[in-house]
């Protein structure tokens, strides 16, 4: 199908200032926020957002996670739980907003095995985590399966079915060992044996993946 202009799907919406507006594609209900506006900020802008963390490291298409007033926690949790995970700049709000006040860390640049991410301290949660997104992490081995999994479930989180898991933020999180889905990949009869014993596990058991796999 022809690719649209973005900005003809969008509509803005709050209840975030201007410079932090929200953008709702109408076509598939994610929220976008563009940030043109903050990195061209004039200097006197820049300086009432103090960086208490490490480099801002912003990147290109970065994923934005609305948290109460815990994003910090949250962030560290996850820097300490996965591998390649870091936290940057750590920035306080310029002025007063609906979810906080001036002085409060507003947003935490960080990374989860690679990929970066910013925590929006918005306050009382108008957006809440659901499902419909999802952090999945691949694993290699039993062990490397179970220290996930029970680092998320083990913190206030919640376990659910076929891998998933929700941190006690509401985030979700698949915890997948390749063995799961290289056998999906292998289709036929391997593929729908495997799958049928993914139906009944909560955390993934690799030996049982691996015995359907060979019938």
């Amino acid at each position: 199908m022809p690719v649209r202009p973005l900005r003809s799907d969008f509509t803005v919406t709050g209840p975030l200032p201007p410079r932090m507006a929200n953008i709702e594609t109408t076509c598939y209900g994610y929220h976008w926020q563009p940030v043109a506006n903050l990195c061209n900020a004039r200097p006197v802008e820049l300086r009432a957002l103090v960086p208490i963390g490490a480099h801002n490291m912003l990147a290109k298409n970065t994923i934005c996670l609305w948290f109460v007033r815990d994003a910090l926690d949250a962030a560290r949790f996850y820097t300490a739980t996965f591998p390649n995970s870091e936290v940057g700049a750590v920035l306080k709000a310029p002025s007063d907003y609906p979810g906080g006040k001036q002085g409060d860390i507003l947003t935490v640049q960080f990374t989860v095995c690679g990929i970066a991410c910013v925590g929006l301290n918005g306050g009382e949660p108008l957006f809440k985590h659901s499902e419909a997104f999802s952090f999945q992490i691949a694993t290699d081995t039993q062990e490397e399966t179970d220290r996930y999994w029970n680092a998320i479930v083990n913190n206030g989180g919640q376990a659910s079915e076929c891998g998933w898991c929700k941190d006690r933020w509401g985030l979700s999180w698949q915890i997948t060992p390749r063995a799961l889905t290289d056998g999906l990949a292998a289709g036929g009869d391997e593929a729908r044996r495997v799958f049928a014993a993914m139906m009944t596990m909560s955390k993934i058991d690799i030996v049982t993946i691996e015995a359907a796999r060979r019938g």
